[in-house]
């Protein structure tokens, strides 16, 4: 019998859990549907909001196509991985030229990001130039109270990225909207979508190469959200179940199996584990993430490839720390290695046997990301980012070890 994940202090303090998740369909197929899921939002005029391979992929469209039936007004399939500020600018003009209420992003969280701003600029009525001002001002784009569009979710990769509440956003001078390249991002619980449509028939139609690099995405939001710092017994049991699902599926997809058991299995994995860890009291993604957005900055390192490199290496190092809650035993116990004598090298050894069953780069010299001497300056990046608060109670990383984490990953 698998013994039971230790408490801690962080478990018996008072918690206040404050969610309102979108309406979640989940099913084989339930992608037909949506238009009914429309109706029962009181939706009726619908864009779809997608990149342009999407767009052009007849086995991805035409079900949402015909899931949508005559609400559909529209395709806008322009969305990048760089989620451009200028995109969702005509993004927005597009939405008022078909007159949509509802905005459908299609794929994966890049096309959920895009149509958050799309939903935000329509709200404030904000110019190219207001807006371009705004961003390169703050970093973000202010959500009015009132007027945001509604978005349905309908993910086709899985980096779990569709229960948020957030979105990245960037600009870029050839745009003509500013003088230098700009992150940033916005946030707020109006942009939690309306609903999500999880088809693990639509999932199973995207290429193997972008379903493993997501899904380590994935997974690691699992793994944060049980050691973070506003971790709490509700998401602690998600975390944990998803992490369970995730384990079975990704060890079946890694050895090659592909009939649809599979895809559910994992797609109810990345539904659990990011449930209840955008809040508006913060989000609970941590120090695996902080350094993702170090890598994919500057660098043209993909999202999974940046995850799957640095997670081990980050979580040796958190379990070598004296004094930091890592809650490794409850790790272990949702990995299936709670029997193990050491849970933390368990943990580790389960992660990167994952990893590597997917196919996924190990290390960092073998993506398109920084040389040694660039170290300092990505560790610098890390240590800034917001998601370091999150990070295990106990904590309190220096530029030094962030370097170390990349000397070893390299």
């Amino acid at each position: 019998m698998t013994p039971p994940h230790p408490s801690d202090d962080r478990r018996e303090r008072s918690v206040r859990f404050e969610y309102d998740p979108a309406t979640i369909r989940f099913g084989t197929g339930c992608v037909d549907d949506l238009a009914a899921e429309l109706d029962a939002q009181g939706l009726e005029r619908a864009l779809i909001v997608c990149g342009s391979t999407v767009g052009s992929t007849p086995d991805v469209i035409d079900p949402v196509r015909e899931g949508l039936g005559d609400r559909l007004v529209g395709v806008f399939d322009e969305t990048t991985p760089k989620k451009r500020l200028k995109t969702a600018l005509e993004g927005r003009d597009r939405l008022e030229v078909e007159d949509a209420d509802v905005l459908v992003s299609l794929g994966g969280g890049s096309s959920l990001d895009v149509a958050k701003a799309v939903s935000v600029l329509a709200a404030a009525d904000l110019g190219p130039a207001a807006a371009a001002r705004e961003f390169a001002e703050t970093g973000t784009l202010t959500v009015p109270d009132d007027g945001l569009v509604p978005i349905v979710a309908v993910p086709t990769t899985l980096a779990g990225a569709d229960l948020s509440l957030a979105a990245g956003l960037t600009a870029a001078p050839d745009s003509g909207l500013v003088d230098e390249e700009i992150s940033g991002g916005i946030s707020d619980p109006g942009l939690m979508p309306a609903a999500a449509i999880y088809d693990p028939e639509l999932v199973a139609t995207t290429p193997d190469s972008i379903l493993a690099g997501s899904a380590m995405n994935g997974f690691d939001k699992g793994i944060e959200a049980i050691y973070a710092a506003d971790a709490t017994p509700v998401t602690d049991a998600t975390a944990r179940h998803g992490l369970e699902k995730l384990e079975d599926g990704l060890r079946a997809f890694g050895d090659g199996d592909r009939d649809i058991g599979t895809f559910e299995t994992v797609l109810e994995g990345i539904v659990l584990v990011q449930y209840g860890i955008s809040r508006p009291s913060g989000s609970m993604l941590s120090i695996v993430h902080a350094f993702g957005h170090g890598l994919t900055h500057t660098y043209d390192v993909q999202q999974g490839a940046a995850h799957a490199v640095v997670v081990p290496h980050v979580l040796e190092y958190l379990f070598e720390r004296e004094g930091v809650d890592t809650r490794e035993g409850m790790l272990a116990n949702a990995l299936g290695v709670a029997n193990a004598a050491d849970h933390g090298a368990a943990v580790v050894e389960a992660v990167t046997e994952i990893r590597d069953g997917l196919g996924l780069p190990s290390r960092l010299r073998d993506v398109d990301g920084p040389e040694p001497d660039e170290f300092t300056a990505v560790a610098e990046y890390v240590l800034a980012d917001r998601l370091v608060a999150n990070a295990p109670p106990g904590l309190d990383p220096s530029v030094e070890d962030i370097e170390g984490i990349l000397e070893r990953a390299w």
